[in-house]
């Protein structure tokens, strides 16, 4: 158990846990994502995280919403995943020497945030609907389709251009 956190006894309590766990994870994003927009030098890699920068805040803003429909207080808990994909991925791409593989780097560091929000999501859908909170699913699975979406495209990027500029 993590330390000031409230023992997790129950589904409800892992779900608002998680809750409080990619809602501290989205912000980090926040943080992180404009320090990646200003080292990129990819036009179409810098457009994908200037959206994504902005369907974050609108996340955030929508984990905010299931706070309040499941009478919690808005509140984030440490995400130690989402603390040492930034971490790895400001460290990577600290080590590329090349724009083009700073730009290589930049896409895996995203697509393993992805990857990790879409677990997160997914899990948080099942847990709600199993505690019969159809009405925060629906608001989460907006989320989960964003999510989904900008993989496929961080993918597109990655296949079509950056990683053959990289090589």
């Amino acid at each position: 158990m993590a330390l000031f956190s409230k023992p997790i006894k129950t589904l409800d309590d892992l779900f608002v846990h998680t809750l409080q766990d990619i809602y501290y994870a989205e912000n980090q994003i926040t943080k992180a994502l404009p320090k990646m927009i200003g080292k990129v030098t990819n036009t179409q890699l810098k457009l994908a995280f200037e959206l994504h920068l902005q369907e974050t805040k609108n996340q955030i803003a929508r984990l905010e919403k299931v706070f309040q429909m499941h009478g919690q207080p808005v509140k984030g808990v440490t995400c130690a995943a989402m603390d040492g994909i930034i971490s790895e991925a400001n460290e990577v791409m600290g080590d590329s020497a090349e724009a083009e593989v700073l730009d290589a780097a930049a896409l895996m560091a995203a697509q393993a945030v992805e990857h990790y929000e879409i677990t997160r999501y997914g899990t948080l859908i099942a847990f709600a609907k199993q505690l019969g909170r159809n009405d925060c699913a629906s608001v989460l699975q907006e989320t989960l389709d964003e999510e989904k979406a900008t993989d496929r495209k961080l993918t597109e990027i990655a296949e079509s251009r950056v990683n053959k500029l990289a090589a």
